[in-house]
């Protein structure tokens, strides 16, 4: 079995081309022009070149994404700082990163404890003298109507927690040795959900555009340090998470195209990777958000809550 696939601990089902199409994420600007890849070639622009005496700090790496995109970072020779709660699972991740041909560094570390978050962002620095390019990939995803939220205050606490404050303070840990060596690049694995503003998903579509508004604000103050910030905005990936929505049966990426959007803003470093349908939503909410707004009515009426929802 491919290494990629059972990492990822999920099956994968194959997806239609236009859906795939409207799903993947795109760098604005180059990537349709193809001859600009060749450029890219001819220059080296590849993850080798950009991985090689650099240390990545993955969050969330012990599945799914973070781990599809670890094994990928170490068959282009990279050295990998892997992060999540259980050690076990982490371990998997680093024998498949060793055996891609990289390497990796195991740091268990439960990320909603914000101090111990911290700690271990010290510990890394301490041990590897630094970190280069960190993926803010660990997330908790809530599916739940407003009418089943009244009383479940925490859903939106919890959410926040690991999606915005954890990041926030490993990035605060990190940014000023990146900023005193004059190199850095922190990519948060954001969602489509931000720009299609998706019914049901309040909780976690706030933590990720409160993610992805402080980054803004600190892109400006750390640009002439050669520091660069990388929003993406992830639409469905198959893993676990999803595996567990009515979401299960819509066209969606596999997490080997998914940890290559991630590896490709690596290398390009761009400030926001979005897909098609995330930017025409976007754009529709932008000329008439009540026009928007109404075509969300529709589409939350068409789909029920959850019974793992209602419980």
């Amino acid at each position: 079995m491919n290494p990629l696939k059972q990492i990822a601990g999920v099956a994968v089902k194959p997806v239609g081309v236009l859906a795939r199409a409207l799903n993947r994420p795109t760098a604005a600007g180059r990537r349709p022009l193809y001859a600009l890849n060749l450029v890219d070639v001819v220059r080296g622009d590849r993850l080798e070149r950009v991985v090689h005496d650099r240390v990545v700090l993955i969050t969330g790496a012990s599945s799914g994404i973070g781990a599809v995109t670890a094994v990928q970072v170490g068959a282009a020779g990279g050295e990998v700082v892997l992060v999540a709660r259980g050690l076990e699972k982490l371990e998997e991740t680093a024998t498949a990163v060793r055996a891609a041909g990289g390497t990796a560094h195991v740091y268990p570390c439960d990320l909603n404890d914000l101090a111990a978050n911290t700690a271990m962002a010290e510990r890394v620095q301490a041990d590897l003298g630094r970190v280069d390019i960190l993926v803010n990939n660990a997330g908790r995803s809530i599916r739940r109507s407003l009418e089943l939220s009244y009383d479940r205050p925490h859903d939106y606490q919890r959410t926040m927690q690991l999606n915005y404050f954890a990041p926030v303070h490993l990035m605060l840990a990190l940014l000023p040795g990146m900023r005193e060596r004059g190199y850095g690049h922190v990519i948060n694995v954001s969602s489509i959900g931000v720009q299609t503003r998706q019914p049901r998903f309040g909780a976690y579509i706030a933590s990720k555009a409160a993610l992805d508004t402080v980054c803004d604000a600190w892109q400006a103050e750390t640009h002439s340090d050669d520091v660069r910030f990388t929003t993406v905005h992830m639409c469905l990936v198959r893993t676990q998470m999803l595996a567990t929505t009515t979401y299960d049966r819509f066209p969606v990426l596999t997490p080997d195209d998914a940890g290559a959007v991630l590896c490709k803003a690596m290398v390009d470093r761009p400030r926001r990777v979005s897909p098609p349908a995330g930017q025409l939503a976007a754009i529709a909410d932008f000329l008439s958000p009540e026009l928007a707004d109404r075509i969300r009515s529709r589409a939350f009426h068409s789909f029920p809550d959850s019974t793992a929802a209602k419980a």
